[in-house]
């Protein structure tokens, strides 16, 4: 095998994957056929989950300094992520050409191998490994390992040549983007609808601004090259009336409304991620934030079984949750296109939504629906609230000193937070002790002790997500340890 994991595609979700693996010490390769970084960035900023995320692997550091909102919105119509509480605060601000720097130097540090210029061209599965064919400057080549893994976006090469379906809608609408600098416009955070399209303006900062636009007819095109920002000038002059030919063109793109989302997330030996598995309208950027979220699912239990701590069965689990949470990213998506693209006879539809968001019920569950904190997963283990649900951020007494939930999540590892320090239980985790970190923990304030809803101990998956919880669980924890973490070791093994 030339690597445990392949993972095709240099962007956030491939990135964010790689890191995992690496945490987890499994190795892995990651190919891109760009021969360097675009620079380009249709994200800009990431949601609440994600910057939950990057907080639980020690990331948040590594940017620039963050600025944060509470400023939403859901196609179009003004959304205040305050209704959640005061932790709901999603960072704007910030190019996903930076969270790809960040992720690439945390990569690179971990010793993870990233090779640009590498194009995969093919690939082949058999019961053991994973071919695949790559073309380079210097010729072609064939790599090997146990996986592969394809996050390399909505046209995947990998799901293709894997055979794996890409049903969904066709594109109805083409939209233009540009980043421009030296315009005077007024900005439009959530979007303006106008008579004849859309058109939707941000401050970048250093005076360059991100134009949105969006006409009502323009048929979508299968372009081979960007747009040029003639057109896109022409464009925003037929629905606003500016002139903003003169400005300088940083970056000019184009997209669609098409949504589309894969069949499987894994088939066999290889797996799906990111934008390889789902396609949508950028709507409140939640596309780069669930590819994040994808990686970190499959990461630990990819690792698991490259380890051979876990069967290959945990990998299941990654279709069942994530696939899931892509089909109701396309709803909200959706729903949201035909706010902010309908017409007139979308109004009366931004009418009821306005009405409704005067009631506090809909605006908690819109603003958890774009923020990722709605996502709840079938564990099979009860009605606990907690389950399934992401272990809330506590501050807590641990090892005899103070430490916090995200901190204890740093290593990648699972969690077994023992709240009542009950040496039983402990023993019943000791043969998982080479995966799991065993941590008698006290709340440190009233806010932490709400949040855990009653729970004496809980396992938490090194997503950060809960698998167990006492009491209230309908198993018991080797139960849980065993399904989520593999068999136990035998105490004659440990060192």
């Amino acid at each position: 095998m030339d690597a445990s994991a392949i993972v095709v595609g240099a962007g956030p979700a491939g990135l964010a994957l790689a890191g995992e693996l690496r945490l987890a010490g499994a190795d892995v390769v990651v190919l891109d056929r760009l021969t360097a970084r675009s620079g380009e960035s249709r994200g800009l900023g990431f949601t609440v989950r994600t910057l939950e995320t990057f907080d639980q692997r020690g990331l948040l550091p590594r940017f620039p300094q963050l600025q944060t909102t509470t400023r939403g919105h859901f196609g179009g119509i003004p959304l205040d992520l305050a209704v959640l509480g005061g932790q709901a605060r999603a960072v704007q601000g910030i190019p996903q050409s930076v969270t790809e720097k960040v992720l690439e130097d945390w990569v690179r540090d971990l010793g993870g191998d990233i090779r640009f210029g590498h194009e995969m061209l093919d690939l082949k599965q058999d019961e053991d490994s994973v071919q695949v064919r790559i073309r380079t400057a210097g010729g072609e080549q064939h790599l090997r390992a146990r996986y592969l893994v394809g996050a390399d976006g909505g046209r995947s090469r990998v799901r293709e040549r894997a055979g794996i379906a890409f049903p969904g809608s066709e594109p109805t609408t083409e939209l233009l983007l540009a980043d421009i600098r030296g315009a005077d416009i007024t900005p439009r955070m959530t979007g303006q609808v106008l008579a004849n399209g859309m058109v939707m303006a941000a401050p970048l900062g250093d005076g360059v601004n991100r134009v949105i636009i969006c006409e009502r007819g323009a048929e979508p095109r299968r372009r081979t090259a960007p747009p040029l920002f003639s057109e896109v000038a022409e464009a925003w002059k037929r629905l606003t009336g500016t002139d903003i030919s003169h400005a300088e063109a940083i970056w000019v793109s184009a997209f669609t409304d098409t949504a589309r989302l894969a069949e499987q997330y894994r088939r066999g030996r290889v797996l799906l991620t990111g934008d390889a598995a789902h396609v949508h309208l950028p709507a409140g950027g939640q596309g780069m934030n669930t590819s994040i979220q994808d990686a970190v699912n499959l990461g630990w239990k990819l690792a698991a079984v490259l380890r051979g701590a876990a069967p290959e069965s945990l990998l299941d689990t990654y279709h069942t949750e994530r696939h899931e949470v892509g089909r109701q990213l396309l709803a909200n998506t959706q729903a949201q296109a035909r706010l902010i693209l309908g017409g007139e006879e979308a109004q009366p539809i931004r009418d009821v939504l306005t009405e409704l968001m005067a009631h506090e019920p809909v605006r908690r569950h819109l603003a958890a629906k774009v923020s990722g904190l709605d996502i709840r997963y079938d564990v099979g283990a009860g009605a606990h609230p907690l389950l399934g649900a992401r272990l809330p951020r506590l501050t807590v007494l641990a090892r005899d000193r103070p430490s916090d939930t995200a901190a204890l999540l740093r290593p990648g590892r699972g969690v077994l937070l023992d709240l009542d320090d009950n040496p039983w239980l402990r023993r019943r985790a000791f043969g998982w002790r080479d995966r799991v970190d065993i941590v008698t923990a006290s709340p440190r304030d009233p806010q932490s002790l709400e949040s855990l809803a009653g729970a004496t101990a809980v396992l938490v998956r090194p997503d950060g997500y809960v698998a167990w919880a006492a009491p209230g669980t309908r198993y018991d924890l080797p139960t849980a340890l065993n399904r989520w973490f593999g068999p136990a070791r035998a105490r004659n093994q440990e060192k």
